[in-house]
């Protein structure tokens, strides 16, 4: 499994290849999982992925929470 780069890349994944919806309550619970260093995803997400990765997507789920609201 390859790090995505871009926020459209990013958004083709969650939405079509994972055939989630990016609702505003969904974009809001993972970016407050992601913010909390104790969660265990999140654990596994760093550990796998590395901090400047959960960074950017971080930065692509609040770029889709404003495209939300």
């Amino acid at each position: 499994m390859k790090a995505l780069k871009t926020f459209d890349d990013w958004k083709h994944c969650i939405t079509v290849d994972c055939g989630i919806p990016l609702t505003l309550d969904f974009v809001e619970e993972r970016l407050v999982a992601l913010a909390d260093p104790t969660d265990f995803h999140t654990q596994k997400f760093v550990a796998f992925w590395g901090d400047a990765h959960l960074a950017r997507v971080v930065s692509w789920f609040e770029q889709a929470k404003r495209e939300l609201e």
